[in-house]
């Protein structure tokens, strides 16, 4: 069985509700808890596919709200810690490799390609910038050390946000193996223990997915290049509206046979 401190394992599970990719735009976020809450029923999950943050500003916020409601769902009768999913996404992925960046042999190319791809908010949230990052970088490690510490530091102090990065997983499935959620693709050609980046980076793949992959009846991820939607394939799921990139924040709510039962859209 995979590694239960990389993988969510959603147990008893009658309905799963997935959340799509974020980006940091909590006004959309507190809109699609408000939603959901009167449409959860006894024996609902709840999974956020990765990528809560990065893209837009409210970095902070997303992640108060987000641990606000996880607080709220467990106060419920016969809730349980692992009920509520978080999964690691590419956003996220940056960012833990942001506070690694003494460690990278070329820091430069690999700040400017996650500069590229949207850290830049999540950065200057904790108090940092990019020119401010691109100098500590020119600097060599020691000075990168000192930087990305003070970043970590900043991050501690806001109350629960060092658990929340703590609590991410890369993939969650249900207990019967039936569903499999995921960031933004996986390549059907290897186990889940040996995915690695695939989870964040594995979209082409994803989009040849022809087969069952194991057993599991669908595979559905939160993030998608072009962002159709809500998009269902034979054996694979998108729900990705383009939140934080100009378009909505989406949910969708499984049944363990894959098939869709519930939407949202905020």
């Amino acid at each position: 069985m995979p590694d239960r401190d990389k993988f969510a394992v959603l147990r008893a599970a009658r309905r799963v509700w997935a959340v799509g990719a974020v980006h940091a735009e909590v006004e959309r976020l507190a809109r699609l808890h408000e939603a959901l809450w009167p449409r959860l029923e006894p024996g609902d999950r709840v999974v956020y596919l990765g990528n809560m943050i990065g893209r837009q500003a409210r970095v902070i916020e997303t992640i108060d709200a987000l641990l606000e409601f996880r607080r709220a769902f467990l106060a419920e009768p016969l809730s349980f810690v692992d009920d509520i999913v978080y999964l690691r996404g590419g956003q996220e992925e940056m960012w833990q490799k942001l506070l690694q960046l003494q460690f990278a042999t070329a820091p430069l190319d690999v700040l400017g390609w996650m500069v590229d791809q949207g850290v830049g908010a999540t950065l200057e949230a904790y108090g940092g910038g990019v020119e401010e990052a691109r100098r500590e970088a020119k600097g060599g490690a020691l000075s990168m050390s000192r930087w990305t510490g003070r970043l970590r530091a900043a991050m501690q102090a806001r109350a629960g946000h060092t658990e929340f990065f703590s609590a991410l997983r890369r993939a969650a499935f249900t207990d019967d193996q039936s569903l499999l959620f995921v960031n933004a693709g996986l390549d059907p050609t290897r186990p889940l223990e040996a995915q690695f980046d695939s989870f964040w980076w594995g979209g082409r793949a994803f989009q040849g997915l022809s087969d069952p992959y194991g057993s599991y009846r669908r595979v559905v991820r939160g993030f998608a290049p072009r962002h159709p939607g809500i998009e269902l394939d034979d054996y694979s799921g998108t729900v990705d509206g383009g939140c934080g990139l100009g378009g909505a924040l989406m949910a969708a709510c499984f049944l363990p046979n894959g098939e869709l039962v519930d939407s949202l859209s905020t």
